[in-house]
């Protein structure tokens, strides 16, 4: 099994850890602050070894990266955890699965990047079994997500996020490719806190006084972990293969929110669409 490989799936189940513990915190408390309090516990971890590291050149290419990425990725962070507030997970996270369909696309264009004809297929059955694995079934049937964008605020967040998700992943692999996994995520988190942190406490400045009180950080906390897990597995795994692959293995992290979500949220899973889902990562190993 490809190295690659099993970093993106921890990376997905640790994704899929914090989104669950993150809706929970949402529910209750401030999602600007919750956002913050996310990514603030996550700074040392990235920060502290960048002293004992390694820094290589940094081109004007690295940074033009990583100053377009920065706001796109703030942007992305927002209206993702807006989405986790505003509408049920079954309206919101099949969106995501278009990500992968625009990777195919994406870094062609930004970074010459192809891919096997198998590994097309690949990341198509997985956008597609990822879509139908969080549509659940009722008035609208499977097409109920992408009905919701007109009158969801939460499925419209989502969607954005997709999109710009698909740039970032695409200019975070160029700028790794132009360093190291370390050296960028020591540098691009931090700077992606301090661009988040005046928005994010201007918006939540009426609970700020409340913050240790209310249970706001302590609800952070582990989300803030899986958060930070997901990150250092993430820049490692998108190290070593196409963006595509990595990021269309990484939406497994919806196999394990359905886990999640059977038991923190009583909602239920499909077995086609899980099947799907797998027979997209046996051509992305086997064929990409």
């Amino acid at each position: 099994m490809p190295l690659w490989f099993t970093l993106t799936l921890l990376s997905a189940f640790f994704l899929a850890s914090s989104d669950a513990l993150t809706k929970k915190a949402v529910h209750v408390h401030n999602e600007y602050l919750v956002t913050l309090a996310r990514i603030l516990p996550t700074l040392p971890l990235f920060l502290i070894p960048l002293p004992f590291l390694e820094i290589p050149h940094l081109t004007r290419e690295f940074w033009l990266c990583i100053l377009t990425g920065l706001p796109l990725e703030a942007v992305a962070i927002f209206l993702y955890t807006k989405a986790l507030k505003l509408s049920p997970l079954s309206l919101t996270l099949p969106l995501l699965s278009l990500t992968p369909l625009l990777l195919l696309v994406v870094p062609f264009l930004l970074l010459g990047e192809r891919i096997s004809p198998a590994g097309s297929a690949g990341v198509l059955l997985i956008a597609l079994g990822g879509y139908l694995l969080k549509a659940r079934r009722g008035q609208d049937g499977v097409l109920a997500p992408l009905k919701a964008l007109a009158k969801e605020k939460g499925a419209l967040c989502m969607l954005g996020v997709a999109t710009i998700y698909s740039f970032t992943s695409t200019l975070g692999k160029r700028a790794i490719d132009l360093s190291s996994p370390l050296v960028f995520a020591a540098i691009y988190l931090p700077l992606l806190a301090l661009f988040i942190t005046p928005f994010a406490l201007y918006k939540g400045r009426g609970e700020l006084r409340e913050i240790v009180r209310n249970g706001t950080v302590r609800a952070s906390l582990l989300p803030a972990l899986f958060y930070a897990l997901q990150a250092l597995t993430h820049v490692f795994a998108i190290n070593l293969t196409n963006v595509a692959y990595m990021i269309a293995v990484k939406r497994l992290s919806l196999l394990f929110g359905v886990i999640y979500g059977r038991y923190l949220f009583q909602e239920q899973g499909g077995i086609l669409a899980t099947l799907i889902m797998l027979a997209g990562v046996c051509l992305i190993v086997i064929g990409g």
